[in-house]
């Protein structure tokens, strides 16, 4: 017998999908994809692996974060951190030819180290949308209303989609600290990022500014609700990079009050990314039974670019394993039919497998003799023991 205490752990942060939770996602995902295709987006796959200096460097996931390995030519490569990044580098290449938008979907693992357990993932599904050339409010509208059709389509009801801006927070830091202060703008970015509204009221006691703006930076904080929010942030700024923000919020939420999808969805003026090439509208989901946000998306008209190519873009993220979560536990689905035969009745028993199969069951043959459970046929729909001149138990 091996001794490996490793036998049967897995690396940090893996997980192990077993067949019931699968055929679960599967559902879901299935579910999902057929929403986002009936809106007309095109499926498509990359490759788990890319190179570190392209779609390594443009995800903005830490270094550390990072799976790195080398190939036999030594090129340094990655497991890919995300998904967005590598379909730009599709978009701004093979698809380039066939001229913008480009709307796709995509559905795969991506893979993010942990330094501890903690229970977070190293790897996990994402599945999602880019919608490629188009700077309109539409297209911002059209993401985000088909992210909350998905989620409704995966059966998922309770849950919620908080969009904010991220030009009128850099806007606001900007209009009171200046570019001579960016290190501190960006303390309080990352304030908001990690959502540390105490570090950053404490931040705020603390920084060296007038009493106004002190006063505007707490204000800064309680910008969130429904759409009487827009006011509120109009009054506290006076560039016209917030101001700007503003009006393409009130244009979004009058798409999404077309769409009638406006009861889902509030406004949130400290919503942040970390991902850096986000320029504009920003969302995420979340609902009750995830501690978590549980899909997330926005505006990055700076991510294209960097693969040569001007087009701008939006889209969405779903995080699966947090919507199987949301979703809680299902009943199994004993949707099989299980054959039992035995030395003499195979031939008949196989005939009649492959007469169910054609007609759309899905059926397992089984020798009598190689069951050692007798719970074993309760997971199934129906059993059809053949040995027993065809006797059906449901």
């Amino acid at each position: 017998m091996v001794n490996n205490r490793f036998m049967f752990e897995k690396p940090l942060g893996m997980r192990d999908t077993l067949p019931f939770l699968y055929e679960h996602k599967q559902r879901v995902r299935h579910a999902i994809a057929n929403t986002v295709t009936s809106w007309g987006y095109q499926g498509l796959e990359t490759p788990m692996v890319e190179y570190l200096d392209t779609v390594g460097g443009a995800s903005a996931i830490e270094g550390t974060r990072l799976f790195k390995l080398l190939d036999r030519q030594g090129h340094s490569l990655v497991l890919r951190p995300d998904l967005t990044v590598p379909i730009a580098r599709v978009a701004a290449s093979q698809l380039k030819e066939q001229g913008y938008p480009l709307r796709l979907h995509y559905d795969g693992p991506v893979f993010r180290a942990q330094q501890t357990e903690g229970g977070k993932p190293a790897q996990f599904e994402q599945i999602g949308v880019e919608y490629i050339g188009e700077t309109s409010d539409y297209a911002d509208a059209e993401v985000i209303a088909l992210q909350i059709e998905a989620l409704l389509a995966s059966g998922l009801s309770d849950f919620h989609i908080t969009i904010g801006h991220i030009g009128y927070v850099k806007g606001l830091l900007f209009e009171i600290f200046g570019g001579h202060r960016s290190t501190e703008a960006e303390q309080f970015l990352r304030y908001l990022y990690e959502k540390d509204y105490v570090g950053f009221r404490k931040a705020v006691k603390e920084v060296n500014i007038k009493d106004e703006d002190r006063q505007r930076l707490r204000q800064l904080l309680s910008l969130r609700g429904k759409h009487h929010v827009f006011a509120a942030a109009e009054e506290m700024a006076e560039n016209g990079a917030c101001h700007k923000a503003i009006q393409e919020l009130k244009q979004l939420y009058q798409l999404l009050q077309l769409y009638d999808v406006h009861s889902c969805v509030s406004f949130d003026l400290t919503v942040i990314s970390h991902m850096h090439y986000y320029t504009g509208i920003l969302f995420e989901g979340y609902t009750p039974k995830v501690g978590a946000s549980l899909c997330n998306g926005g505006r990055y008209d700076q991510l294209l670019p960097s693969f040569q190519s001007d087009a701008s873009a939006t889209g969405f993220a779903i995080h699966l394993d947090r919507l199987m979560e949301a979703l809680g536990e299902q009943e199994p689905l004993h949707d099989r039919v299980l054959i039992l035969y035995d030395d003499q009745t195979f031939s008949e028993a196989l005939c009649k497998a492959q007469e169910l199969r054609r007609n759309g069951e899905k059926v397992v043959l089984q020798w009598i003799d190689g069951i050692s459970d007798s719970s074993y046929s309760q997971h199934f729909k129906r059993v059809v023991d053949v040995c027993r001149g065809g006797v059906v138990y449901e």
